[in-house]
């Protein structure tokens, strides 16, 4: 029986195929420090091993040559408040068993912690986030009902610090009042003592005083003193250390007067009061502008209905969106959303994509069409099948990678966290060295100062705006790409794009529409128009290019036959060949005529004034023989001239790289005002182009949409997928833009730009609003010039922090797109 004390691990590996990968995992498992036992199913393709600690396992299989499935489990924490405790968070993640990696963000309030599949305790991971002192759960999905739950849990807490700043404040407005009058209006101080009389005041005061600190304020104590005492102290300790001093001194100055030098027994309640209040209005008001700055996810959550109408048994029943199974055919009326997504089989209707793509122009749909769940129907009535549904529609995956993408960090946070680890002990130790150096070197009373300036470091110090600066800016700003179509897959991607110096750009179907058609057949003698058509069109069947679908749906429309078609080969860049009713047929680029080693020089001039045009020219051999020349028209997107002009006027250089004819290449790059062509490359060239193009110019950001694309857009400092591209691009892209044209591209680069604009704005405010007034609040100005901060005012000063940061972050929701919309279209399959 294994031991109960023992870590054990069912990891599933990657990679094994015989006998001897599983002798080899074995073997390289069993030699780490702790296994007490290792055995590898190969069938299940798993590893069980008792012992050893999880990190090192996996490092041990990897070396191997082997691979782990890889895992992320989000989980929701509560209880953090400034960036020490994002530190706490992901020092306490880091040691849990398995973890490999944990990103924690104070803004979303969320923990993304990765590592192999089967090492990971949800439980185990909950268990260390309580150890550090916080709230730990399993993190809801991108559904409806989980974006409900979050949003009351949000609300909840909004009303909980109302309700405790409205205490807070009846049980602080006496003490204040009664203090400035003391101190500003003339015999207010004399009445007061003949009155009530300063000892009943001071009393009265301790209640008042004691009902905020241990009512409102006790959220403070039950988080700062378990940190302090676990010699991890943040924003929370401060405030107990702050408010406890205040509070403590004057309780000493009101029961036992007689311990304190004569002359410093004054009281100080109505600071130790003011200093909660105005702290917890700060975290109101934090709480609810942080709830705004998820809006654009709220949104998109709302998007999804809540029922659907489909036909059952011939009749059109009304059921729960989660009952809705693909194969269904659901019926929409105008003016209701989309449930889930589909193709339509019936009707005509124009639909409002713009939560989708960000184009405010509605769609037409029509038989064959897509429609998408969470877009609005206008007009005409639809009836279409549905294809994807629950979290398998595009609206489930757009909020699950915007989430995704808000939750990460980006590289300039790296500084932030570093400095952010030692702030809060820095703090405490500068208002020890304050309080010592009044109480040494002060005037008299020297003791009532020393106090009163350590209080005011400890209060004004904020690590707060520290941690809110990059993530809600962050927030917002992917959360305002995401409602202009722009999809931010990896967080780095939003500061790697605003150094971006040369855009490269695919051509078919990224300038172009990629939905060519053919414009040109110039036959060599001794061939026919039909024949040789349909001989072309029947290799180019089997291909999914647009210009090979532009080939067959020409050969189609002049009742072409397509013969049968065997031995089929393509290669990509070059062309593709096949036998066909006895022929064997090449047709492809020059380049492909050319290793065939037959001569294209009879078409020159025709290929010439074809590529001047700006259309591609291909040839066909037939049985060894060139047979044709043919051209395709790729039309250029109605936006392509704008985006180009935009991002020229964004100080970038353009370039575009293309499979096809230079010639044609230069043509379409003099139309729009390109800078750089590199043309006829196949797909292993385009990434040895965007290396040259990052040499001579710097970062690289490319944008493409095919198959032939995903290389380039993985090696490229950033890669752009265009939303209607392949699954295969947009997987290797670190943005996709979900328009479908290059306004996109100006949208994401200007946004990437005003982000990381306002994240520097945001640190400098919270960095310099540290370095400047720490050193105030110590007293640094009250010798030489007589200036001085009361700990009341550095509350109110820290309060205000916070909510500037999170204000600046919120003007990124004013952000507009530099290019204006297109035109209506048409949408078919």
């Amino acid at each position: 029986m294994p031991d109960q004390n023992l870590n054990i691990l069912d990891l599933p590996v990657v990679g094994m195929t015989c006998a001897s990968c599983v002798r080899r995992v074995e073997m390289a498992v069993a030699a780490v420090p702790g296994v007490t036992s290792a055995s590898v199913n190969l069938a299940a393709k798993r590893v069980h091993v008792e012992g050893g600690d999880p990190i090192a396992i996996g490092a041990a299989i990897r070396q191997a040559g082997y691979d782990l499935v890889d895992q992320t489990i989000d989980l929701r924490i509560v209880g953090m408040t400034c960036a020490s405790c994002v530190s706490r968070v992901e020092k306490a993640l880091l040691k849990a068993p398995g973890v490999e990696r944990a990103v924690v963000n104070l803004a979303t309030e969320r923990a993304s912690v990765s590592g192999a599949r089967g090492a990971l305790d949800p439980d185990a991971l909950i268990k260390v986030v309580a150890e550090a002192g916080y709230t730990a759960s399993l993190a809801p999905d991108a559904s409806g009902d989980a974006g409900d739950d979050e949003a009351k849990a949000r609300e909840a807490e909004i009303a909980g610090l109302k309700r405790a700043v409205l205490i807070a404040a009846l049980a602080t407005a006496p003490l204040f009042v009664v203090e400035m009058a003391r101190h500003f209006v003339p015999g207010a101080h004399h009445l007061l003592a003949a009155t009530l009389g300063e000892q009943a005041w001071r009393l009265i005061s301790l209640v008042l005083a004691s009902i905020v600190l241990f009512g409102p304020g006790l959220r403070f104590y039950r988080k700062g003193v378990p940190n302090l005492l676990r010699l991890t102290p943040d924003m929370n300790s401060l405030v107990v250390l702050g408010a406890s001093a205040a509070f403590g001194y004057s309780l000493v100055g009101t029961l036992a007067p007689g311990l304190l030098p004569a002359g410093t027994d004054g009281v100080y309640y109505e600071a130790a009061a003011v200093i909660v209040t105005l702290i917890l209005m700060g975290r109101w008001f934090e709480a609810r502008a942080k709830g705004a700055t998820s809006q654009a996810i709220k949104r998109l959550m709302t998007l999804q209905a809540k029922t659907a109408r489909v036909e059952r048994d011939g009749q059109a029943v009304e059921v729960a969106i989660g009952e809705v199974v693909p194969g269904d055919l659901v019926l929409v009326r105008p003016g209701e959303r989309l449930p889930v997504d589909g193709v339509v089989i019936d009707g005509v209707s124009f639909v409002d994509e713009a939560m989708i793509t960000g184009e405010p122009i509605p769609v037409e749909k029509s038989v064959g069409a897509l429609v998408v769940g969470g877009t609005v129907n206008t007009t005409g009535a639809l009836r279409f099948k549905a294809t994807k549904v629950g979290g398998d529609t595009l609206l489930a995956q757009i909020v699950r990678m915007v989430q995704a993408v808000q939750g990460s960090k980006l590289p300039i946070q790296a500084l932030v966290d570093k400095i952010t680890a030692w702030f809060v002990p820095a703090v405490i130790a500068v208002a020890v060295a304050t309080f010592l150096a009044w109480l040494v070197f002060g005037p008299s009373p020297a003791l009532g100062l020393a106090l009163v300036h350590a209080v005011a470091v400890l209060i004004i110090a904020c690590p707060c705006a520290m941690g809110l600066a990059t993530p809600t800016s962050i927030m917002v700003g992917t959360g305002r790409a995401a409602e202009l179509g722009v999809l931010f897959r990896r967080g780095e991607a939003l500061q790697a794009l605003q150094d971006a110096k040369v855009v490269a750009l695919d051509k078919t179907g990224t300038l172009t529409k990629g939905r060519p058609e053919l414009t040109d057949l110039i036959l060599a003698e001794g061939f026919g128009r039909g024949e040789v058509l349909g001989l072309a069109a029947a290799v180019e069947a089997r291909s999914e290019h647009p210009i090979a679908q532009a080939i067959v749906s020409a050969a189609k429309a002049e009742g072409a036959t397509l013969g049968a078609l065997s031995d089929f080969a393509s290669t990509p860049g070059f062309g593709a060949q096949g036998i066909v009713a006895g022929h064997r047929v090449e047709i492809g680029a020059d380049r492909y005529m050319l290793r065939l080693a037959l001569d294209v020089g009879p078409f020159a001039r025709d290929a010439a004034r074809l590529g001047d045009a700006g259309k591609s020219p291909l040839y066909v051999a037939l049985d060894g023989r060139l047979a044709a020349i043919l051209a395709v028209s790729d039309p250029i997107r109605e936006t392509a001239p704008a985006a180009i002009a935009a991002l020229h006027a964004q100080g970038l250089k353009v370039a575009m790289i293309t499979g096809d004819n230079r010639r044609t290449a230069e043509a379409v790059a003099k139309i729009l005002g390109i800078d750089e062509v590199v043309a006829e490359v196949l797909p292993q060239g385009k990434t040895e182009a965007i290396a040259a193009l990052r040499a001579r110019h710097g970062a690289t950001a490319f944008v493409g949409d095919g198959v032939n694309d995903a290389p380039a857009l993985a090696s490229a400092d950033v890669g752009l997928a265009m939303g209607q591209g392949t699954d295969i691009a947009i997987e290797s892209a670190d943005v996709v833009l979900m328009g479908g044209d290059l306004r996109g591209v100006v949208n994401a680069l200007a946004l990437s730009r005003a982000t990381l604009r306002n994240i520097r704005q945001n640190l400098v405010w919270a960095f310099g609003y540290n370095v400047v007034l720490i050193p105030v609040a110590a007293g640094a100005l009250a010798t030489t010039f007589g200036l001085s901060l009361s700990p009341m005012v550095a509350a109110g000063a820290m309060a205000l922090s916070s909510v500037s940061v999170l204000s600046n972050a919120l003007r990124l929701r004013a952000f507009t797109s530099p290019l204006p919309a297109a035109k209506p279209r048409s949408t078919h399959a």
